[in-house]
């Protein structure tokens, strides 16, 4: 059937099935094709070659299924997507090749700095390849441009497809060196080694130029058609921007569930990080039927339903498409397809609704550094705030680094910064026009200290918005620290019967400068042993917190020490609070949005100019930070307020997931209505009422 190279628009619900070599003669295609008719799904990303080719290639060394025979199962798949009007994607691994191919072509493998071949870390006798070398630049582009010319397919999608570590293969080696001057370097990471700064640009232009020329390659055959290499394990800031922009219709999210103490609202959190990169780009989220555990790996299994429908969910509601994938063509655990086609089917209730809006906040939460999973290291600032302002109920963005610019935070009323300790002279600049034009600024720990190499600053980049001076470096960690409340100020206001809370464990001193508050100050260290030595020696003194009201009405608060991660490590609600506190008064004024009511929920605000959707996900769940859910406790009551634009008198308000509509009363400039509850989510539209007197 014709196609159109605006295709991806209407590929919104994804069944992906990366068939086994064992396959082929053994698993029904019917069920499958059956499958992606009750998850409504409108398009597929099928296993056709690569490590195993599933179709009966003519392409020399890609290895056929021992099980395929006179077969085709790619192409049976194909045909069934196809006769249901779905989009077709086909799979390619380029990982790895097997032990004829490595004999018969060298040249194609990863090597250790030794020159070693490297053998495949989870199944002997078979070789990984190198990302830099003929293998990926001729032979992956021959078995691409074969399967567009033989199949009815819009695109061609390549997992694991950037390597393993440093490649000293030939190729690399050779490629390097003529065109950097530099030896490969023998470490990763080291930011101090020239040849391991050379390396991270030099493997950027690499791979972004293999994207391209794949992509153009199945474009040459099929006008249409697309080359979308998974960028799962790097992030889009590691190929070229231009690149991604001219070769990537849209983008895929990788992360496909939850693991360890892993928040639910991760999956959320995963749509809006890669929206955050590319906003005019669609997203998707691919979710795993099966548990994501790293350690024991268990691939071919079943995740409990509430946890799959609530990954699934929380991805949508921020802005991330639904994708789920299976391995394995035989399924001998059937638990998964409901909850998988509940989740797609409330997807495409909701999806006309989400279509003709965009998502928009009022705060935006700056994320730095890499996309390493959560639990720790420098990551745990960031995620200690994301839940902080989860649990507060407050809507809110991400601000990808490389996006930050004046343009982008026009969207927004406050830039949160957990511990953006790296920021370049102009990215201060940004951040201080931004707050002297009337934003607001709400930042922690080491924040501004370093510039973008990580070389140290002799004073806070952002020491004017602050409002206060560095007058001695993070010292910690520390035991049992504590911060006073020092006077009345909105940004202590929480915390009614209390003289102090707890404070960090990784100190800064700070000097705040005059006309700069100070609502809690440090209390000076005393032991926390012998019990009978616990016990303050002297007044609060250093500045724990301050705040600032800028002269163009932009607010600030800095607290000097590790707010977020603290959090996220002990879980104290005064933190919570503190950080949720101090959001609110850098607002300068009341929340455009505001949802009320128990219960943990993840809110997410679509809107245009006629209406907003307010969608509130439901992660209420004994199991919400250590999975899998077992199952979703319903949330009561909700109580939803929102302030009347410009011109709007009223509202009319429906549920969109109850299908109901609702009575709205306005109060103060504000509609305000009640949600009865909810299971696994609510979507409230508010479609305003406007005064059409002259």
């Amino acid at each position: 059937m014709p196609r159109t190279s605006d295709w991806h628009l209407g590929a919104t619900r994804w069944t992906q099935l990366t068939l086994t070599e064992n396959d082929p003669g053994r698993f029904d295609p019917g069920f499958w094709i059956e499958v992606m008719r009750e998850s409504r799904s409108n398009a597929a990303c099928i296993s056709a070659g690569g490590y195993i080719a599933f179709y009966p290639t003519d392409v020399p060394y890609h290895y056929r299924s021992a099980h395929l025979g006179d077969t085709d199962p790619f192409g049976a798949l194909v045909d069934g997507a196809r006769g249901l009007g779905m989009h077709v994607m086909a799979r390619v691994d380029p990982h790895a090749v097997h032990a004829d191919a490595a004999r018969a072509h060298p040249e194609w493998l990863a090597r250790t700095a030794d020159g070693k071949p490297v053998e495949h870390w989870g199944y002997p006798g078979i070789w990984l390849t190198c990302p830099f070398g003929p293998y990926n630049r001729e032979f992956i582009t021959e078995v691409a441009r074969e399967i567009v010319t033989r199949y009815d397919v819009d695109a061609v999608f390549a997992n694991r497809w950037q390597g393993h570590g440093i490649s000293y293969s030939e190729a690399a080696l050779r490629g390097f060196r003529d065109e950097t001057g530099f030896d490969l370097p023998r470490r990763e990471g080291d930011a101090a080694d020239p040849a391991w700064r050379a390396y991270v640009l030099w493997r950027r232009r690499r791979l972004s130029e293999l994207v391209s020329l794949w992509d153009q390659a199945v474009r040459d055959i099929r006008p249409h058609a697309r080359f979308i290499p998974n960028l799962g394990s790097i992030a889009a800031r590691d190929l070229d921007r231009t690149m991604l922009a001219r070769h990537f219709p849209f983008f895929l999210i990788d992360k496909q569930g939850r693991s360890g103490v892993e928040a639910p609202w991760s999956a959320g959190r995963n749509g809006k990080r890669s929206r955050a990169v590319f906003r005019d780009r669609p997203v998707g989220l691919i979710t795993s039927i099966g548990p994501e555990h790293h350690q024991h790996r268990w691939k071919d299994s079943v995740s409990p339903g509430a946890e799959t429908t609530m990954w699934i969910v929380d991805g949508f509601a921020q802005g991330a498409f639904p994708w789920f994938t299976k391995f394995n063509g035989m399924v001998p655990d059937r638990r998964w397809v409901r909850p998988v086609a509940d989740a797609f089917a409330l997807h495409e209730r909701l999806e006309p609704e989400l279509a003709a809006r965009r998502i928009t906040a009022e705060v935006a939460l700056l994320e730095t550094g890499g996309s390493e999973p959560s639990g720790g290291g420098a990551r745990a600032h960031e995620d200690g705030f994301y839940h902080a302002l989860v649990e507060a109920r407050i809507p809110f963005e991400i601000v990808a680094e490389q996006n930050l610019t004046a343009e982008e935070l026009d969207r927004f009323r406050v830039l949160v910064l957990p511990n953006a300790e790296r920021l370049s002279t102009a990215q201060c600049r940004t951040i201080q026009d931004f707050a002297e034009s009337g934003g607001g600024v709400v930042a922690a720990h080491r924040s501004s200290l370093d510039d973008e190499y990580g070389t140290p600053r002799a004073n806070f980049g952002l020491a004017e918005v602050f409002g206060a001076d560095l007058s001695m470096p993070v010292r910690g960690p520390v035991k049992n620290n504590y911060i006073a409340l020092t006077g009345e100020h909105p940004v202590a206001g929480g915390f009614g019967g209390a003289e102090r809370i707890i404070g960090g464990t990784e100190l800064i001193d700070v000097t705040a400068r005059p006309g700069t508050e100070v609502p809690f100050r440090f209390v000076p260290d005393y032991p926390d042993l012998p019990m009978e030595e616990v016990y303050p020696r002297a007044e609060p003194s250093s500045p724990a917190v301050v705040a600032r009201e800028l002269p163009g009405g932009g607010r600030s608060v800095y607290v000097p020490f590790n707010l977020g991660s603290l959090f996220w490590e002990a879980l104290q609600p005064d933190h919570g609070t503190l950080i949720a506190d101090s959001v609110r008064w850098a607002l300068g004024g009341p929340e455009r949005v505001r949802v009320r009511g128990r219960g943990l929920v993840d809110l997410a605000v679509w809107e245009n100019s006629e209406s907003v959707a307010v969608l509130i996900v439901n992660l209420t769940n004994p199991m919400a930070l250590k999975g899998p859910m077992r199952e979703i406790i319903p949330l009561p009551e909700q109580e939803v307020s929102v302030a009347l634009p410009e011109g709007a008198v009223g509202a009319r308000a429906r549920l969109l997931v109850a299908g109901a509509e609702v009575p709205v009363g306005v109060r103060d400039g504000r509609a305000e209505l009640t949600v009865g509850g909810a299971e696994l989510m609510e979507a409230v539209r508010l479609s305003w009422i406007r005064d059409e007197r002259p």
